[in-house]
């Protein structure tokens, strides 16, 4: 490459492993959804209007944004060299600008303003205009970067762009940079550790005693539909929260807000998991299709607004929680008790506070959580509401022993009240082990990994059974 000559890098998808388009949208949709969606559906048709708008909707920092290592890395040398490196991109100017002055780089910027779409021929032109036909070097990543590798004297091009195979063809120099997205990548932003959580949705079945095909098969397909319409609302999430799991210790490792997977792609499987998950549901029966809807209803609501408002975040936590065993009534056709619903929600507030007991005791400052209504101080707070949970279940699960429908499925009564004992000491363990910041950030994922605490919940099923009279009707005596 000639380094007398400057070189020019595309922002989106090269200079950036993001885009700032996508960026605007669902900041924009975390901080003003209306505006937001009211400005995406007036100026679908005038992106360059579209791209101003939403910048001024949802200014991105532009610090946080995640770089391609090695185009930072080749503009570091090439400034050092003395070389000018220059931006452009169709993104907004508001946006190019302060990234240039962030990065040092040439404060002549090339972008889109208001009216003016800076891509493709539009941009080939100007850069022509400003250095000369084959004045420049310049790097881009898509089909559409291909005028304007044309018209300058070497094209470094990012990822995989089977288009800018013709370059070589010409006899242009061509300079490859590692670039693009993995399929693995994607499958981590589906989350599959924790689809362990739908295994909530046998809970009625288990608890109705009903342990027959006819009634577990179409539970395991509602487990399929479920972790498919959880997984595309955990791809809502991060895209949603980019900027706050970027100031996460984590979080900011994640696919989305590292960089590392496309918020496009994700937008696509966001889609393609939302079809499978409602085909499915539709297909098992209309209550079931029914609480899917519900779930993901909420979950965009939580996800949106929910999640930040104190107290609340975490009831909606445990009604989640809870809906995943109304669902899984729905799909098998089981009734459920409304002692059972009453039971389990205050036991799923309690596992709400541990979530948010780790998050506060692992942060490393006493300000509110990126993105939550908590800090540290609270702590206090929450463990108290964690114990009222704690007793308030326990409370209901003794209420339920004497009760006639408990009786009738449960006829030795002091074994079942035997059973409160390890119960008691799961849900203890758990608060502790939250509050001392030893468990995962979800509660639910690392009780189905804690093998301690999975023994204790053994021993609690097995004297439910016991209470129940199912190992003699199942094993004789």
């Amino acid at each position: 490459m000639t380094e007398t000559k400057p070189l020019v890098l595309d922002v989106d998808g090269t200079f950036l492993k993001t885009d700032m388009l996508f960026e605007t949208f669902w900041a924009g949709l975390g901080t003003d959804p209306l505006a937001t969606l009211r400005t995406t559906l007036a100026n679908f048709r005038d992106p360059a209007r579209l791209k101003a708008d939403l910048a001024r909707i949802a200014p991105l920092r532009v610090d946080l944004l995640p770089v391609n290592p090695e185009v930072a890395d080749l503009a570091l040398r090439s400034r050092m060299a003395g070389r000018e490196v220059v931006l452009a991109s169709a993104s907004d100017r508001s946006l190019v600008e302060p990234l240039a002055r962030e990065y040092g780089l040439s404060e002549e910027v090339f972008a889109s303003d208001p009216g003016h779409n800076l891509k493709g021929e539009a941009k080939a032109k100007v850069l022509v205009q400003t250095f000369g036909e084959g004045g420049f070097d310049y790097a881009g990543d898509s089909s559409a970067d291909m005028p304007v590798w044309k018209r300058a004297e070497n094209a470094l091009v990012v990822g995989n762009v089977p288009s800018a195979r013709a370059l070589s063809a010409e006899g242009r120099n061509v300079v490859e940079i590692a670039g693009g997205w993995s399929w693995r990548a994607l499958l981590k932003a589906m989350r599959p550790h924790q689809w362990v959580k739908n295994v909530l949705l046998l809970l009625a079945m288990i608890a109705a005693h009903r342990f027959d095909l006819e009634t577990l098969i179409p539970i395991l397909w509602g487990i399929a539909a479920f972790s498919a319409a959880a997984s595309s609302i955990y791809i809502v999430n991060d895209l949603l929260d980019l900027e706050a799991d970027r100031l996460h210790p984590t979080k900011c490792r994640r696919p989305f807000a590292s960089g590392n997977v496309p918020i496009q792609t994700g937008m696509i499987a966001f889609l393609l998991l939302a079809a499978f998950a409602l085909g499915v549901a539709a297909a098992i029966n209309i209550g079931f299709l029914g609480v899917v809807l519900l779930y993901m209803v909420l979950s965009l609501a939580y996800s949106l607004k929910l999640k930040r408002m104190r107290w609340i975040d975490i009831s909606t936590l445990a009604a989640l929680y809870t809906i995943r065993v109304i669902a899984g009534a729905a799909a098998g056709q089981v009734d459920v008790s409304i002692y059972m619903l009453i039971f389990i929600f205050p036991i799923f507030i309690t596992l709400g506070c541990v979530k948010r007991l780790t998050e506060l005791t692992l942060a490393t400052s006493d300000e509110r959580l990126p993105g939550r209504g908590y800090g540290r101080p609270d702590r206090g707070d929450l463990l108290n509401v964690a114990w009222i949970g704690t007793i308030g279940a326990l409370l209901i699960f003794f209420l339920y022993s004497i009760s006639d429908q408990g009786q009738l499925l449960y006829p030795t009564t002091w074994i079942l009240w035997l059973a409160m004992i390890p119960m008691a000491l799961w849900l203890i363990r758990m608060v502790a082990l939250g509050w001392f910041g030893k468990q995962d950030y979800d509660p639910i994922v690392f009780a189905m990994r804690d093998k301690f605490g999975i023994g204790i919940l053994m021993i609690t099923l097995s004297l439910m059974f016991w209470a129940a009279g199912l190992w003699s009707q199942w094993f004789g005596g």
